[in-house]
């Protein structure tokens, strides 16, 4: 994470078992990033947000867990939450592959898009020449 003023700091995790779905990698990477600002409390405006991930694989083995009501059980790819998660996944790869990248995504991503430029540059974008 790089701030505003050229500061950085970073941070890591190292996950016990893989995942499976793209929203678990969004919530890990949003924890962080909260856990960033939290120790950094003025810092306001990041200027840079960096995220790596490793030892990806194409289809991991997927071994099936008892619901034991875990605090990470939405996170782990043989949990019912996880295979739930990993089948929405698929589907929006489905959508996407028919009808283009743009046809389905976060709603989150939507509705920040407008708050995410700043009101001078909007101002400047809307106004006509």
């Amino acid at each position: 994470v790089r701030f505003a003023d050229l500061s950085a700091v970073t941070r890591s995790i190292t996950l016990e078992q893989p995942i499976s779905a793209t929203i678990m990698l969004a919530e890990i990477a949003t924890d962080l990033v909260r856990g960033v600002l939290a120790d950094h409390p003025r810092e306001k405006t990041i200027s840079l947000l960096a995220i790596s991930v490793s030892h990806l694989e194409e289809s991991a083995e997927l071994q099936l867990d008892l619901p034991l009501g875990l605090a990470d059980e939405k996170r782990r790819p043989g949990s019912r939450k996880g295979l739930a998660r990993f089948g929405a996944d698929r589907a929006v790869d489905k959508i996407r592959e028919r009808f283009g990248k743009q046809a389905v995504g976060y709603g989150t991503v939507a509705l920040e898009a407008a708050r995410s430029v700043p009101d001078e540059f909007r101002k400047l974008a809307e106004k006509e020449l």
